[in-house]
């Protein structure tokens, strides 16, 4: 499709481009709700939709889809909290003793209690910080160790100043933000969030295994953590949400107008923002306009924030397990969001990227001068669940038709199999012991096959989007 004509696409829609499979195809219904969303919007590339593609009925947009604008952020092309994502670390350790593993996630749960209540771990100044210097936020505040920047997406922080600089971003966002970043920091909590201790089961690509640092038998820490609190409070400055817990939408019912047209400078200021973040159709912002430019000025403080949060629930596990099992010796693997909004090239113009629960895929040519992934490529995770295993990936050259993205999970891949009978129980009748916030004692889950996670994986592999590293399978999970 000719890339002239998609940005002047007017009121026509543009057909995704689909990644699926024979025994999964993607949902023709949801496929056409996409393709209606985004009907004259200024795409510089057809949109993509990849393996784990679903909508779920509190989110504006589908899962699992990256969309790349000419002009324009639109914040409802991920979700109402950017910077959501999953880390995965290397332990040098014998895999320990259930007795200790129940230990270590009783120490967990007593980091990270839900509800996790209301206490301030940030003064103001941090907060702001968080915002501006992202995960090297961390290295100051936590002690972590400088090198693990390398292997955050971005080095762990966006450059505010393309967009006003740091001291903008403090004036521009709201007094009650500023507080609200100050709790809950850190956290994991339950629902899809977790935290997994794995072996490596087996290595697909040794070379590249070497250079991100894991091996076969390797135990392996992996967890999924959001992006903290300031996150979703500038996802719901700009956008009317359709996942607004009562609290939040009591807050936002006040403070959003105070916001946006209490500080407007003229009516003419007024009504644009009205018209921009107070109606359901939530039309895109010209990001060369002093709105745009506020925008993503927020954008930036949101994702440089989710890095530092992620930064300091990686040092607290990171405690967590020398002081539990004895590791002398652990490294950070990866760590990269799912839910992101960048400026990017695409097909040789900068664009604006949205992904929604999709993660970035850079192939090694893409990241030149960087120590291990201008090598490797950028290291990605793709989980299965707590009853499948989970893979290490990197990028490869062919993910430029996926705008660069890989789909962040295969968990819906996974249930669908089960209930079609494509999926049944693990042959070698292998097991997780599943940890709870809401009972005190673990409980034992079998596993399946792999045949869903495969699925979702085969997908990208035959379409060159990322190569296998590593396969990890769990044997204890918190969620």
């Amino acid at each position: 499709m000719d890339l002239e004509l998609i940005a002047g696409i007017g009121t026509e829609r543009v057909l995704p481009r689909v990644f699926d499979g024979v025994d999964l195809p993607a949902d023709r219904d949801v496929l056409d709700l996409l393709e209606r969303d985004l009907a004259n919007t200024d795409l510089v590339a057809p949109p993509v939709v990849l393996p784990d593609f679903h909508h779920k009925s509190d989110m504006e947009m589908p899962s699992s889809i990256a969309v790349a604008t000419s002009g324009t952020i639109r914040p409802t092309l991920t979700s109402a909290s950017v910077n959501c994502g999953m880390a995965l670390l290397a332990l040098d350790m014998e895999p320990p003793t259930t007795a200790a593993v129940t230990r270590f996630f009783d120490a967990v749960r007593t980091r990270y209690p839900d509800p996790p209540g209301w206490r301030k771990e940030l003064t103001r100044r941090d907060a702001v910080r968080a915002a501006v210097e992202g995960a090297g936020f961390g290295v100051d505040r936590y002690g972590i160790e400088a090198s693990a920047l390398e292997r955050i997406e971005e080095d762990g922080c966006v450059d505010p100043e393309p967009w006003g600089g740091a001291a903008q971003m403090e004036r521009d966002l709201p007094w009650l933000s500023w507080q609200a970043a100050r709790m809950r920091f850190g956290t994991v909590g339950p629902s899809n969030h977790f935290v997994e201790l794995q072996q490596v089961e087996e290595i697909f690509d040794p070379v590249a295994a070497e250079r991100l640092g894991v091996s076969e038998g390797q135990l392996t820490l992996q967890y999924h953590a959001g992006g903290g609190l300031l996150t979703g409070q500038v996802g719901r400055l700009f956008v009317r949400r359709k996942k607004l817990s009562k609290p939040l939408r009591l807050e936002m019912a006040v403070q959003k107008p105070l916001f946006h047209l209490a500080s407007a400078r003229s009516l003419a200021q007024l009504r644009e923002r009205f018209s921009l973040y107070f109606r359901d159709e939530a039309p895109g912002v010209d990001v060369e306009t002093d709105e745009g430019r506020r925008l993503m000025l927020a954008n930036v403080g949101a994702m440089n924030y989710g890095f530092a949060f992620r930064a300091a629930t990686y040092a607290n596990l990171a405690s967590l397990v020398r002081e539990l099992f004895g590791v002398k010796d652990l490294s950070l693997v990866v760590d990269s969001p799912h839910n992101s909004i960048y400026e990017e090239e695409v097909a040789g113009r900068t664009a604006v990227v949205h992904r929604h629960n999709t993660v970035r895929a850079y192939p090694a040519a893409r990241m030149a001068g960087h120590p291990i992934f201008s090598q490797t490529g950028q290291a990605i995770l793709v989980p299965g669940t707590n009853r499948t295993c989970s893979y290490l990936c990197v990028g490869s050259d062919g993910s430029a038709e996926s705008l660069y993205s890989a789909c962040h999970g295969t968990g819906s891949i996974i249930e669908e199999f089960a209930s079609r009978g494509l999926s049944v129980a693990d042959p070698d009748g292998r097991t997780t012991l599943r940890f709870r916030y809401n009972q005190p004692e673990p409980t034992v889950v079998q596993h399946l096959d792999n045949r869903g996670v495969d699925e979702g994986i085969s997908i990208l592999v035959n379409n060159d989007i990322v190569k296998p590293v590593a396969r990890m399978r769990p044997f204890a999970v918190l969620n």
